[in-house]
């Protein structure tokens, strides 16, 4: 009896060098719930992208799009708003950086994009004799409908709602964090949309602003965008994707290094990140427990058993339970009654399938009354292994 099953444990470890990392992680944390397809701490959920970041403070890092690089040939990526027998000037490149021509009417990205992370830097040039809403007005136009604005606020003061840094008609800057004009300002902007569907404002839209480094605006409600002299209302319609449109005010500005990221999608937006709603919760839930099986499939011995336990954290299927549960009882039945010289050699794996069985029956993904566990925990009782960490 001995010999055999010996044997009987040296065939059920061949093919199985280690426990999965997916595996390891999942029976750790909280499990998925209504609002949540994931565990916490789960090794199944996505790990994010690789982004270098530029060598260079305010420079484009390598998933961004240059609307504007300093070069004649960067115009090609923008069209102008008015036609061309409206326009007494054009907007040109001149020692690096894009100017506005009064006259020339405001320029617009013929790249269109949403919810992003935008850089770009600006100047004023120097001058006298001007005040107030008259010194280098200009404007970034998110989507050409929610404006920061741009204007030469250094020792000039002007209606709050309309300094440099506010988001315009809306919200005031929190401070002005201006250099002199002749200097070069920098915006660093992150803007989310507002979500409107069928007249209801499923998320008011935000924008985070930082000048010169400094937080001017920290997620200000969009409360639908403001504008000159009038309040929006606030279940006015955005598009998914719009162009930024940097406006021509009559006065000379300078831009230079504009650059734009996609921010990852809202939960509202089709994104699993965050709180969703129980309908995109379960489908999600459903991909992952698919993903797993389709996996499991691939798989021979403890570890396909493993990843058909961990699908049913996501998903129920009696197909999939009775699959995981049969190749255990092999497993479980070699384990009591091997010799323990033997059942040394199996300790990892004893010690992991205690540690998926209990988990699963703490938060109800098996039953109570599960045959598997309270065998498991009689051979780590006698083995002595009850102390260890697994």
């Amino acid at each position: 009896m001995i010999p055999r099953l010996k044997f009987s444990l040296k065939i059920l470890t061949c093919g199985f060098t280690a426990v999965s990392v997916h595996a390891a992680g999942t029976f750790f944390g909280d499990p998925p719930d209504a609002h949540h397809p994931w565990v916490v701490h789960d090794m199944n959920r996505p790990q994010p992208p690789i982004v270098t970041p530029s060598a260079v403070y305010g420079g484009a890092p390598s998933d961004a799009t240059l609307l504007f690089d300093g070069t004649a040939a960067s115009l090609a990526k923008w069209k102008y708003e008015k036609a061309d027998d409206e326009r007494r000037a054009d907007w040109f490149v001149e020692d690096g950086s894009l100017v506005c021509a009064p006259g020339a009417g405001n320029l617009l990205s013929r790249e269109v994009f949403g919810d992003c992370q935008l850089h770009i830097e600006w100047m004023a040039p120097e001058h006298s004799g001007k005040s107030s809403q008259a010194r280098s007005n200009s404007g970034v136009f998110l989507m050409e409908m929610v404006e920061v604005q741009i204007l030469d606020n250094f020792k000039n003061p002007t209606y709050a709602d309309g300094t440099a840094g506010a988001v315009y008609g809306v919200m005031p800057p929190a401070a002005n964090a201006l250099r002199p004009a002749g200097e070069w300002q920098s915006y660093d902007i992150i803007y989310r949309r507002p979500i409107v569907r069928e007249g209801v404002v499923l998320d008011p839209g935000s924008l985070t602003v930082l000048c010169n480094g400094v937080v001017v605006q920290d997620s200000t409600p969009l409360e639908g965008g403001g504008g000159f002299r009038e309040r929006q209302a606030l279940n006015r319609v955005f598009p998914e994707q719009g162009s930024l449109k940097l406006q021509d005010h009559g006065d000379l500005v300078h831009f230079r290094n504009i650059w734009f990221r996609p921010l990852r999608p809202r939960a509202l937006d089709g994104g699993f990140d965050g709180r969703l709603s129980e309908e995109a919760t379960r489908a999600k839930r459903a991909a992952i427990a698919e993903d797993l099986r389709r996996d499991a499939a691939a798989m021979n011995g403890l570890q396909k058993a493993f990843h058909l336990y961990e699908s049913l954290v996501y998903a129920q299927s009696a197909a999939a339970r009775g699959e995981a549960d049969a190749i255990a009882k092999t497993f479980v039945d070699a384990w009591l009654l091997a010799e323990p010289g033997d059942l040394e050699q199996q300790k990892h794996r004893v010690l992991h399938l205690e540690k998926a069985l209990k988990y699963m029956k703490a938060h109800e993904i098996l039953p109570s009354e599960h045959f598997a566990l309270p065998l498991v925990e009689s051979i780590v009782k006698v083995q002595g292994w009850s102390d260890e960490p697994h």
